[in-house]
């Protein structure tokens, strides 16, 4: 009986990539059960972002949107509005192309910490006018990293 456990065949993996897998991946290869876990984290990620991103539009909107005093201006602000945003997703939908100058991309695309796709030329923050605060960020990592201490003898002298 022992020897039977001892020589079960070896398992396939579950994706028939070809690779053995074993239960405590379940059945998966160690590549499929860790593309399994990042597609997981990915799907969870997401799930909060729309979740965080539901809840704020619906505060904003009247907030944002302007009031003229006119009914033919305000519906033409209306309408331009949504128009801006489209034309601005659109831009940023579009990873293959430089966000300053339009050039395809292809593999050789720079990311900044602002969000945008860039060129070569364009991957320094002076050339494309980035709106990430570097110096904030570093504050912050230094006051992280270097808390202030502060004795008690210093508040009885």
């Amino acid at each position: 009986m022992a020897e039977e456990h001892r020589c079960q065949a070896p398992r396939f993996c579950a994706n028939n990539c070809g690779f053995f897998g074993s239960p405590a991946t379940q059945n998966l290869c160690s590549k499929c059960y860790r593309d399994l876990q990042v597609k997981e984290q990915q799907s969870s990620s997401a799930k909060m972002v729309l979740n965080q991103s539901l809840a704020p539009p619906a505060a904003a909107p009247p907030a944002a949107v302007p009031q003229p005093a006119s009914a033919a201006s305000s519906s033409a602000a209306a309408v331009e509005a949504p128009l801006r945003e489209a034309a601005e997703e659109a831009r940023v939908s579009q990873p293959n192309r430089c966000a300053t100058c339009r050039r395809r991309l292809g593999l050789t695309g720079f990311k900044c910490r602002c969000g945008m796709m860039l060129c070569g030329t364009h991957r320094y923050p002076e050339q494309h006018a980035c709106e990430f605060d570097f110096k904030g960020l570093g504050r912050e990592q230094i006051a992280k990293a270097n808390p202030v201490v502060k004795g008690e003898k210093l508040d009885k002298i």
